[in-house]
């Protein structure tokens, strides 16, 4: 890789440019560290398209905050903290989301015991809705009928006119498909 030449004597001026709005100075900064970089937080992440997007994320946020830059500091230090910051803040989202599908696939899980009780936050019941709406019209009402409304079995049988097993075989298949559906949101959000 070429040696890149600094157009500015140092980096405190290299620095100094940027905080200013320099974006010839943010693109010398960029072509001087980003290899040091995305090698760091490929250590930090051992994954290729993460470590991308990431690298991206850091210098973004760089122009973002260069009003904020100290130009007295190694400046080398100040990408290798936020690039540790956004590895942690990545993984912390990640469990976060895990927990919530772990939920939201426990509600679905839920749905064959009985009506749902359980309180699920507005983003989860949003994945719920979207999941019990792809299910075709007779099996979505039957299912809501039984799952979200708590008719019995016979109640709703009565209702539409049809057996009881034909109920039970339209709520097993009902949550079969939610739970794929669900576990597809996760794949996809992940």
């Amino acid at each position: 890789m070429p040696r890149v030449e600094l157009n500015y004597c140092t980096e405190a001026e290299l620095v100094e440019k940027i905080a200013s709005g320099d974006e010839r100075a943010f693109e010398q900064l960029y072509r001087i560290y980003n290899t040091k970089v995305y090698d760091y937080l490929r250590k930090l992440t051992r994954d290729n398209d993460l470590t991308e997007e990431l690298l991206q994320q850091v210098f973004v946020k760089v122009w973002e905050k260069r009003s904020m830059l100290n130009a007295d500091k190694l400046f080398v230090c100040y990408l290798y903290r936020m690039s540790e910051n956004l590895v942690m803040d990545f993984h912390r989202k990640a469990r976060r989301d895990k927990k919530a599908m772990e939920a939201l696939l426990l509600v679905a899980s839920e749905l064959i015991a009985g009506p749902i009780e359980t309180i699920i936050s507005k983003e989860d019941d949003g994945l719920l809705q979207q999941a019990i709406n792809k299910l075709p019209p007779q099996r979505m009402k039957i299912f809501v009928l039984c799952k979200l409304e708590g008719k019995s079995y016979e109640e709703v049988g009565a209702l539409l006119g049809i057996s009881t097993s034909t109920i039970s075989d339209h709520i097993v298949k009902a949550t079969k498909s939610i739970k794929t559906s669900l576990l597809a949101s996760m794949n996809v959000a992940g």
